[in-house]
């Protein structure tokens, strides 16, 4: 903070456990890559090289490496663990892992149909390699997964051995935890929150409505990614109460705005 102002919620700091911000790189030059990092990297936990785009991004050893050295848990998109799976080489996956010295994974099945029972046993062999997070839910809307069976997998993914379970939405919002419109799945979400813990949730978020729902609900430090890396300071003065969308959310009632 630049100046302390009163009211404004207390944020957790790096490293963090909770308070995530996940950040998705969908093919950054490395001079963007350090330009991001240094105006937000403060505020940055989770860089996801999105989809497969480790596959052809140049340089990817040097971005890798970079994202380290800042602190960021850094993992390829679970399309690319689905690349590797669907075509039998999940062994060449976990070479891949190490080729680049990555320390985190994502395990999903978005695009491909994977047993669920199939899907625990590559979180539990990749949990002894890296630290794991997995994804739930589909990337189309046609393959609707219902409300308890995402609490279900949430909760055994988790006790198979991944550090966070990620609620789907797709980069664009409007899958899994939303509606088609952008509109947020109030059943869904409200199923997730009263069975699972929500420090071990992170939220898809793409979206500033979508934001700003989450954190009018869960407070500054819920768990939020697929943002974008020219939003994250937008999204840091969203979860402390510096953007209209949240300003009187951490305010006493007192100074808030009476309606006639």
């Amino acid at each position: 903070m630049n100046y302390q102002l009163s009211y404004l919620p207390e944020r957790t700091t790096s490293p963090r456990e909770k308070g995530l911000t996940m950040v998705m790189d969908k093919g950054l030059a490395l001079r963007e890559a350090e330009d991001m990092l240094q105006i937000s990297g403060a505020y940055i936990d989770i860089v996801k090289l999105g989809f497969g785009t480790s596959m052809i991004t140049p340089g990817l050893k040097e971005k890798v490496k970079l994202y380290k050295e800042a602190g960021m848990k850094t993992y390829f998109g679970g399309t690319m663990f689905e690349a590797f799976v669907i075509r039998g080489a999940f062994d060449d996956y976990r070479k891949y892992l190490d080729l680049f010295g990555m320390e985190y994974a994502e395990v999903s099945d978005g695009s491909i149909v994977l047993p669920h029972e199939k899907k625990l046993e590559y979180i539990r062999i990749l949990s002894e390699q890296v630290t794991v997070v997995s994804e739930v839910g589909s990337k189309t809307s046609d393959v609707p997964v219902p409300d308890d069976v995402w609490v279900g997998y949430m909760k055994s993914e988790l006790e198979a051995g991944s550090w966070k379970v990620i609620g789907e939405a797709r980069e664009s919002g409007t899958i899994g935890l939303y509606h088609k419109d952008g509109s947020v799945n109030r059943s869904l979400i409200d199923d997730i929150i009263e069975h699972v813990d929500i420090d071990d949730v992170i939220w898809e978020a793409p979206n500033k409505s979508q934001q700003a729902w989450f954190i009018k609900l869960l407070g500054a430090n819920v768990n939020l990614g697929n943002i974008n890396p020219k939003e994250v300071i937008s999204l840091e003065a969203l979860r402390v109460g510096l953007r209209g969308d949240t300003f009187y959310r951490f305010l006493p009632d007192e100074m808030k705005i009476k309606k006639a």
